[in-house]
């Protein structure tokens, strides 16, 4: 597998900072980006702290109950076998589910999971095991019931979940019926094109969501399809198990609500002071938690002692909402400032893959860990590419196209071409001959106005029909240039929706099935191989 990295556009300075060791993003985090000359260091906080982490025991039973469900490859068991011993560390990142897993992006999270464990574990010379948590407590359905496909000819495709999902319930609350599963594959069968891996990859796709009651579980399925055969855990946030473990936690975050919710003001002042933008809201009257109620998953404020959402649906004192955490764990969840100190209060993570926004708002946590009694752990960059198959590259080498003239000026090079193609200079006739008839033709109708006022009218709506009519003209040449050389801006379209389809880098549209199924499988594990450095680069790569 050929990688050339190239720099991709990103939306966050604060996590470009980090990546890049500035200065000012720098205090921010607990560790460098240079992750290796600090494991050692985070792995003996691990081993001073295991006592202030839920039992591990506990966890690795829920584990291989969820797993085994899910996720029953041997490589898994094996994995939580290890992750039993207390010498063993873990690496976590994690994405809320996606219809047919999402975004190509939610496949290299897995796979940066996967490798950075591996070579934790190479270093430091103990267990290092991956797991990789799934966002099912989320409950934005809009975000996640879609993905997008290229069709055969390589125009971008969305696939959506049919039927209505009322309300704001957890994704993975919310049942999807066979019929509607079937829809989505069926569109899925229509899009890819035949090869020696569509019949198993189909095949896989029936069979897994037939036997899934929601997106998590199928995004579940799929995943430990791609990724079980090297160990990787999977574990559901809003399992009403894990929950229960997780409910000493809770009711921490909750008794110490004003410390917390000091120690996110602080770091929020911190970023601003270091001249970045706020990655995520942090209020005044925050309580950094969501309670169910009614299949409605409502952020909760702090206001006059009393613990209640905007609307008002829901008001708890403290004791209350306590006494209802002790009776219903299960309705609880995080929110984005609270799920990373959660995370390592039940995990021992020596690193965490992160995109760069999540990279971003983390940056508002570290002195919550400290109010905690935890310490951020190692931040580590997903990993990031482009898939370049050989036709694009081509047709790029063809056009004298680059990464970056791709990236920032497809448009200006394709038109460029397109007028390089024609001797005939569409703009630069048609303003010439525009301008000729208003030099002939003004005069008269000035003649024209002198005869009778009222005629001004009906002289410039004739003006303007002769020019809307010289404009149509003009814009069926430009079809007619088109159409002549459609081949060749077939290759530049091909090209943009290849790469920066829909104006996006290619890993935040593409489904990784056009790939599979193109491919196979065996790239996902070479690309886990080949992985040894997280350093925020994005790579280039040939399939």
């Amino acid at each position: 597998m050929k990688g050339v990295t190239e720099a991709l556009r990103s939306g966050s300075r604060l996590a470009e900072d980090y990546i890049c060791s500035r200065d000012a993003a720098r205090g921010l985090y607990e560790y460098d980006i240079h992750w290796e000359s600090e494991l050692d260091r985070r792995a003996e906080w691990l081993d001073q702290s295991e006592d202030t982490r839920i039992n591990r025991q506990d966890l690795v039973e829920y584990l291989r109950i969820y797993n085994k469900r899910l996720n029953p490859d041997d490589a898994v068991q094996r994995s939580l076998d290890r992750l039993a011993d207390e010498n063993a560390l873990v690496v976590t990142g994690g994405q809320q589910s996606g219809l047919l897993t999402g975004p190509l992006f939610v496949i290299y999270k897995a796979a940066s999971v996967v490798a950075a464990a591996r070579e934790a574990e190479t270093r430091l010379q103990r267990p290092v095991v991956p797991v990789f948590w799934i966002a099912g407590e989320d409950h934005d359905w809009d975000e996640v019931n879609h993905t997008y496909l290229p069709d055969t000819q390589g125009d971008i495709v969305k696939l959506k979940l049919h039927g209505r999902f009322e309300g704001r319930d957890s994704v993975s609350n919310v049942k999807v019926d066979t019929e509607q599963w079937m829809a989505s594959i069926e569109q899925v069968e229509h899009l890819l094109p035949d090869t020696v891996h569509k019949p198993s990859l189909m095949k896989l796709l029936v069979d897994i969501h037939n036997s899934s009651y929601n997106l998590s579980d199928a995004f579940a399925r799929l995943i430990a399809a791609l990724f079980g055969k090297s160990g990787l855990i999977l574990m559901d946030a809003a399992s009403p198990d894990l929950r229960q473990l997780e409910q000493p936690v809770f009711e921490r975050i909750i008794r110490e609500n004003d410390i917390l919710r000091e120690a996110y003001l602080h770091g929020a002042s911190l970023v601003k002071e270091a001249g970045y933008d706020m990655p995520a809201e942090v209020a005044d009257d925050g309580a950094n938690l969501f309670y169910i109620h009614g299949g409605a998953r409502l952020l909760l404020l702090l206001k006059d002692g009393l613990y209640t959402d905007r609307k008002g649906l829901v008001s708890f004192s403290e004791e209350r909402l306590l006494q209802e955490l002790a009776e219903h764990p299960e309705r609880f969840s995080n929110n984005v400032l609270t799920r990373p100190l959660m995370q390592d209060s039940i995990l021992p993570v020596v690193a965490v893959i992160l995109g760069q926004g999540e990279i971003s708002y983390w940056g508002l946590t570290r002195t919550a860990f400290t109010q905690f009694g935890l310490q951020m752990p190692i931040l580590l960059p997903r990993l990031s590419f482009t898939i370049l198959e050989d036709v694009h590259q081509k047709h790029m080498n063809q056009y004298g196209l680059s990464f970056q003239d791709v990236q920032y000026h497809l448009e200006e090079k394709r038109d460029q071409w397109l007028a390089g193609q024609e001797t005939f200079q569409v703009e630069e006739q048609f303003s010439q001959a525009s301008q000729a008839i208003a030099d002939i033709y003004r005069p008269l109708l000035d003649q024209i106005t002198a005869i009778h006022p009222g005629l001004d009218r009906i002289c410039d709506t004739n003006l303007r029909k002769i020019n809307e009519q010289i404009q149509y003209l003009q814009n069926q040449t430009n079809k007619a240039i088109s159409l002549k050389h459609q081949v060749g801006l077939s290759h530049w379209n091909g090209i943009q929706n290849a790469l920066f389809p829909m104006n996006k880098p290619q890993e935040r549209v593409h489904n990784a099935l056009y790939y599979l199924n193109r491919f196979g499988t065996e790239w996902i594990e070479e690309l886990i191989q080949d992985q040894r450095e997280f350093r925020g680069q994005h790579q280039v790569i040939r399939l």
